[in-house]
């Protein structure tokens, strides 16, 4: 069977990887844009579901397939939906609610595509029950719930059913945010993206911490917390999958934390607003992992060199942060004029990295190098809800000071 992610543009090599340090082999996992895919043994299918929903820290949403077919009109959509086994899968009495997309292909009408899957369903559900066409199939809240969903593209289409429930993005620490906070999953992939090693030589610093997410996310992956340990998932209510897999991927993730006491503190958060550093402490504790950042009320742009090294009392640190971008929080000019500082901090007038510092920093396409007229040394397309970004890596030195 195969055990579908879904993926944030610019994210889906490091959920390749997510499912790499689970213990997947690298020919069982095929990426493409926005998808990673993984083939499992049918009979493993629970485990790896739970698994799968447990580790992975980039991904958006786990499901498994249930077919696919070809399809260009709304009758070969309909007779190849009809044709998979439903019954396997959609336990009696549950309820199910169908939703898709489609991309590049004839069927383009949404609504119409999820009425009709509907219908088919029925039908298949009434023929593997042995009841008559036009009889009603009973679904009862109650019971329980199955989500399913579709995709058509370039034609192809694969049925899936969701294990995740609410999206991978929501761990279960941040039931407090600040304003326009960014998703977990993508703050999980800029810390690998910007090459940390947790630890080691660099503090990290995030300036404009707001709820505290990058630095949390950082921590949980340096001391192995599973992302999924302090949540549930849909597929807990699926007989065919079941709460006792959850139990046992959870136990699993317990054993292998390595959250001993460390002297250090490695991680360090500020914001202006005393709102969002106590928000961002109380996730923080939430999380599990508080004794390991430091959370302090200040304005970015006092966060300079100078300030960080009597601050942390390392010479070497990793600047990664989300400042509050143009027409989000705040307009173009004002967002400019924090892009200059960051840049005014840590960068030289020729766009290397001052002495001792690392830049890391998303917003809106190429507006911080614009802004600071200064071409990042490695650029990732990314995107924040909607918001098309670019993470800016600046990590050349400028041997000159």
């Amino acid at each position: 069977m195969k055990i579908i992610i879904t993926a944030l543009f610019g994210l889906e090599s490091l959920v390749k990887e997510d499912l790499l340090s689970i213990g997947y082999q690298k020919e069982n996992i095929t990426v493409t844009d926005g998808v990673v895919t993984l083939d499992v043994d049918e009979k493993n299918l629970a485990s790896d579901v739970a698994a799968v929903n447990m580790w992975v820290r980039r991904g958006e949403r786990v499901f498994f397939e249930v077919g696919t077919f070809k399809a260009e009109t709304f009758d070969e959509f309909f007779e190849g939906t009809a044709k998979l086994d439903w019954n396997e899968f959609i336990p009696k009495d549950y309820v199910f609610i169908v939703n898709g997309f489609s991309r590049k292909s004839k069927l383009f009408g949404i609504s119409a595509c999820q009425s009709l899957s509907k219908k088919a369903i029925v039908k298949s559900l009434l023929s593997s029950r042995g009841l008559p066409e036009g009889a009603s199939v009973n679904e009862d809240r109650t019971k329980g719930e199955v989500r399913i969903q579709f995709g058509i593209v370039e034609d192809q289409v694969r049925f899936m059913i969701d294990t995740s429930g609410d999206g991978l993005h929501k761990r279960g620490y941040r039931p407090l945010t600040h304003e326009a906070p960014i998703k977990e999953t993508l703050a999980a992939g800029m810390i690998s993206l910007a090459h940390y090693k947790p630890f080691d030589i660099e503090a990290l610093v995030d300036p404009f911490c707001g709820s505290g997410t990058i630095l949390i996310e950082a921590v949980l992956m340096a001391l192995n917390i599973a992302p999924g340990k302090n949540r549930h998932f849909s597929y807990e209510t699926l007989p065919y999958i079941g709460p006792k897999a959850y139990d046992m991927a959870r136990e699993e993730a317990l054993s292998l934390e390595n959250s001993d006491p460390i002297d250090d503190i490695f991680y360090f958060g500020s914001d202006i607003d005393p709102k969002a550093v106590s928000n961002a402490r109380q996730n923080a504790k939430n999380a599990g992992v508080e004794s390991f950042i430091r959370f302090d009320v200040a304005d970015a742009k006092d966060r300079t060199i100078e300030a960080l090294n009597k601050l942390t009392s390392f010479d070497r640190h990793l600047i990664i942060t989300n400042p509050p971008y143009g027409n989000r929080l705040l307009t173009q000019e004002e967002a400019d004029k924090i892009y200059k500082m960051i840049g005014f901090n840590y960068l030289t007038k020729k766009g290397l990295c001052k002495k001792g510092v690392r830049l890391s920093v998303i917003t809106p396409d190429d507006s911080f190098e614009k802004a600071n007229r200064a071409k990042a040394d490695k650029r990732v397309k990314l995107y924040n809800g909607n918001t098309k970004c670019q993470l800016n890596n600046y990590f050349k030195l400028d041997k000159s000071l």
